[in-house]
């Protein structure tokens, strides 16, 4: 039997925005979190490679290795307020007139063209910083596959991806602390779905947590932010972590759509609530209510503002849509959209992004964001 929406999530309305601005990083000062993990180290004596598309997809992983350090041209000068500036995201109070938002009696009426700068400039921030928590996430999360998954072809490509992790939490830190002026904490709505994934005992919700849900998101997160940015260094990084995040989530499409194919309903069933409850925790990080805060803005005004207290067109951002556009096709793929009467679909169908479900899904689409491959190349 499924389990009800606040069994899930701890609230019975997925759209309550009172109980999602509840939930806050209470300890920003906190440098080391401790996490249960329950799950069993696994041996395996059979070191037959039998699965092709993860024998191919290890050596493609072997072929793409970059060095964050020497591949990168960290001498670009970055200039966070000209770029901020140059930012086609960047709001101002003309522009948000001219789209009908109205700013009065809220504390952005007060907001010049410096202060929209500003906030661009920490809404970059802020973006890049959950990225970087999200990848170390991932660090942990493929470490723990490389020890729980029973299939060798499975253990030698998480070995990979344990080492694309290390870098891409390398490559954002760096560009964080020496190109803008330092990060901001984890989001609350992110660390509790990392805890929950890692907490986890069972090797296949390591791989759907992470593996199809966030690294499905940061995929497409990655994509928009490389269109949008002005700042080469940043588009240059961007470029080399797609490279490596599509070969992730194709890793955990390939792994698991085997695996799923053996599940019963009720199973299949666990994994379509845990996969909900994923895309309700990422989903409502995106309020970036830490930015508000620390530009003195509070941050029910701007949520009113910017009409994010409407679940309707909360629901309806083609923005936060278009994040999820790797996520479902890849688990319709998995059987996961439509098992036990289409239990997922119609949950999607409350965050408003089921219209992605026949989009490419990332088993094959790895090989087109070769970027090691396109610079080698002369792309």
């Amino acid at each position: 039997m499924a389990r009800s929406t606040k069994d899930i999530i701890g609230r019975e309305d997925v759209n309550d925005l009172e109980a999602i601005l509840e939930l806050t990083n209470s300890d920003v000062d906190e440098v080391v979190h401790v996490v249960q993990d329950n799950a069993d180290a696994i041996f395996t004596w059979d070191y037959e490679r039998s699965r092709v598309p993860l024998m191919k997809l290890y050596e493609k992983a072997k072929a793409s290795q970059w060095n964050g350090e020497t591949d990168l041209d960290w001498s670009i000068d970055v200039d966070p307020d000209r770029l901020a500036r140059e930012s086609l995201m960047r709001p101002t109070t003309e522009g948000l007139a001219a789209l009908g938002i109205d700013l009065s009696g809220t504390a952005l009426a007060k907001f010049t063209d410096d202060n929209w700068t500003e906030f661009e400039v920490e809404r970059q921030k802020w973006s890049l910083s959950q990225f970087m928590h999200g990848e170390q996430g991932a660090l942990i999360c493929t470490a723990k596959i490389v020890e729980t998954v029973p299939w060798i072809d499975a253990k030698y490509y998480a070995a990979t991806q344990v080492m694309d992790e290390a870098r891409h939490v390398e490559v954002f830190a760096k560009y964080l602390d020496t190109k803008l002026d330092g990060h901001y904490p984890i989001n609350h709505h992110l660390k509790m779905l990392l805890d929950d994934i890692i907490n986890d005992s069972r090797w296949d919700m390591t791989y759907l947590g992470m593996q199809i849900m966030v690294e499905g998101l940061a995929l497409a997160s990655f994509g928009l932010a490389q269109q949008n940015t002005p700042d080469p260094l940043l588009r240059q990084l961007l470029r080399y972590v797609m490279s490596d995040e599509a070969r992730h989530v194709a890793f955990g499409v390939l792994s698991l759509k085997e695996y799923y194919e053996q599940l019963t309903d009720a199973e299949m069933l666990d994994r379509q609530e845990f996969a909900f409850e994923a895309a309700v925790r990422m989903r409502d990080r995106f309020l970036q209510q830490e930015v508000w805060e620390r530009m003195g803005v509070p941050v029910r005004d701007a949520i009113r503002v910017f009409r994010q207290d409407d679940p309707e067109i909360r629901n309806q951002d083609p923005f936060q849509q278009l994040l999820f556009s790797k996520i479902v096709p890849n688990c319709k793929k998995l059987g996961l959209l439509d098992a036990n009467g289409g239990w997922l679909r119609k949950r999607f169908d409350t965050l408003g992004v089921t219209q992605f479900e026949d989009w490419v899904d990332t088993g094959e689409e790895y090989e087109t964001l070769d970027a090691v491959a396109l610079d080698r190349a002369g792309a």
